[in-house]
């Protein structure tokens, strides 16, 4: 395998099925029809989708067509168990309006030229009842029951709806209707991919390849990315704003955050990473390099400038509306929490004052509101703590 091939099949991949298959469709020279389906129920796309996306960009980089589907006809069915808050029922405009602005922030990471649109319509629009009973008499229940959520929810007495069965069959059926080469998805939508896979071949066709990619962690650091979660970075926000948000991420993520969605090499960050565990430099110097990264990859590398002397200026030089920055014992021992260095620090009139801002979310550590009383050696060195609107600390 060249080094191409190498980086395209093990960087940022959680698995695909069946690698050496995937790897002899890639060796042939044959141009692969790619499969990515998304749901237009929400328009806007974040740092987890581009997990996939980028993937998509370097198999278009080598020649490869990628077949875009836009999952309008499921859209406007909805979810009526009321299961699922992310399927809202949409009308036919409803559904337009948000592709359309989906494709706008999809094509700043995919080539547009390398792309083909096509809409579930095209051939669901034409289905019967007698179609959706043909598709659904090729599968069993207790095959749907495998797949860990449905399986979850049955063994706990949680209702399961006759729609969500269906929704693993009409995508697979996408995949029959383009004749995808490779399906493209996050890791939880593995059983579905597979669907599509036993799919094509009772339809004689050759069986599509199933590539998954990572769930991203969102800032929370605990979580998958998320819009509905708040812990997202999304693609079309602000320069100062991406920025900002990828300074607040937690250390530990950084060297992911760097796999997954930037170009740094893979020899670069394995070094960052060994410096990081030695403590040879400070875990914010990697982050100012993965949000600068990551702003010069959806606003070019002047806005990245920008942000970079923005975020220095305000959390990090001092030069503030109204106060300059001051700095907090980050070794101060153990019980000694934020809100007595705050108040020793001066930063609030007293412990009270500052317990009522923390109930607020009115503190932020590194951009990220947070609740709790944290004691100083949770909190460590290197990080930019605003208090209220206009007070600002480090640590």
């Amino acid at each position: 395998m060249d080094k191409v091939l190498e980086r395209l099949l093990k960087r940022g991949v959680a698995e695909t099925i069946i690698e050496a298959e995937l790897l002899k469709l890639l060796e042939s020279g044959k141009p692969l029809r790619l499969k990515q389906g998304f749901d237009p129920s929400c328009p806007d796309i974040h740092l987890g989708h581009v997990v996939g996306l980028r993937k998509l960009r370097q198999f278009q980089d080598l020649g490869h067509k990628l077949i875009l589907i836009v999952g309008d006809w499921t859209a406007q069915i909805g979810d009526p168990s009321g299961q699922s808050a992310t399927r809202p029922m949409l009308t036919a405009e409803e559904v337009k309006t948000n592709a359309q602005t989906y494709m706008e922030q999809f094509f700043k990471v995919v080539d547009k030229d390398k792309t083909e649109v096509r809409w579930q319509s095209e051939w669901f629009g034409k289905f019967t009842l007698a179609d959706i009973i043909r598709l659904a008499s090729k599968f069993t229940v207790a095959q749907f029951l495998a797949r860990e959520d449905f399986s979850k929810r049955y063994s706990s007495g949680q209702p399961i709806a006759i729609t969500e069965l269906l929704y693993p069959l009409l995508q697979a059926y996408d995949s029959v209707a383009i004749q995808s080469d490779v399906e493209f998805g996050g890791t939880d939508q593995k059983f579905n991919c597979l669907v599509g896979r036993e799919m094509q071949q009772m339809m004689g066709q050759h069986p599509q390849q199933v590539f998954l990619v990572p769930l991203l962690v969102g800032t929370d650091g605990s979580r998958k990315m998320s819009k509905s979660l708040g812990n997202y970075i999304g693609v079309s926000e602000p320069p100062a704003e991406i920025y900002g948000k990828a300074m607040s991420i937690p250390d530990n993520l950084i060297i992911d955050y760097l796999e997954l969605v930037t170009d740094v090499s893979d020899e670069e960050i394995a070094e960052l990473k060994c410096q990081m565990e030695s403590g040879s430099v400070n875990p914010m110097d990697v982050k100012k390099r993965l949000a600068y990264e990551l702003v010069a990859q959806f606003h070019g590398v002047p806005a990245a400038h920008e942000a970079e002397d923005h975020f220095a200026k305000v959390f990090q030089k001092g030069e503030l509306p109204e106060e300059k920055a001051v700095v907090l014992n980050a070794l101060a021992g153990a019980g000694v929490t934020l809100t007595a260095e705050l108040a020793r620090a001066g930063l609030v009139k007293s412990r009270s004052e500052a317990r009522r801002l923390l109930s607020q979310g009115a503190i932020e550590i590194d951009g990220k509101a947070i609740t709790e009383d944290l004691e100083m050696p949770q909190i460590g060195k290197g990080k930019i703590i605003k208090v209220g609107k206009r007070r600002f600390a480090s640590t």
